[in-house]
């Protein structure tokens, strides 16, 4: 019979993981077999710098914390190794990072993930991935606007210009 400090121990952990994944805005399960441990140094520390933390969990230990925190559809991909990525900010650049990495190494996979309490396919992840970052969108529209404003300023000027020229 297992020991019932092991048990509290187990219990304890996916607790801490189950109110991780409720107050996350972003959750990606991924199967890294396969990787370096200097690859996994390095994409952990790309993934730090977007306060995006990266863990081996066992998938029981996943399981349970799913079913704690009430997310259903992720149990067909809790096999093999799984890795978690969690960040609590946004799911630009933690997914951009592990796409960026699956398709550079052929062995490392996008299972599934969590957006914002929604269970999505590895499909939505890549989908998301591909678009353009919040900050990226915001500059388009600033640039389109400053053209836009400076293009209305030339031509009042040149209004202006005629006025006093008559």
């Amino acid at each position: 019979m297992a020991n019932e400090k092991i048990i509290a121990q187990k219990q304890e952990e996916v607790t801490k993981l189950a109110e991780k994944i409720k107050n996350a805005k972003f959750v990606l399960l991924t199967d890294y077999r396969g990787i370096t441990v200097s690859d996994v140094t390095e994409l952990r520390a790309t993934l730090r710098n977007s306060n995006t933390e990266y863990t081996v969990i066992k998938n029981n230990i996943i399981r349970r914390a799913l079913e704690e925190a009430k997310i259903e559809g992720l149990n067909d991909v809790l096999e093999g190794p799984t890795a978690v990525v969690i960040d609590n900010e946004d799911y630009s650049a933690p997914a951009k990072a592990i796409y960026k990495y699956a398709k550079d190494h052929d062995f490392y996979k996008i299972k599934g993930g969590i957006y914002e309490g929604k269970v999505i396919s590895a499909e939505e992840i890549i989908e998301l991935a591909k678009l353009p970052s919040r900050e990226e969108l915001l500059s388009k529209l600033a640039g389109s606007l400053l053209g836009t404003i400076s293009k209305l300023a030339v031509g009042l000027d040149q209004v202006r210009l005629q006025k006093e020229a008559n």
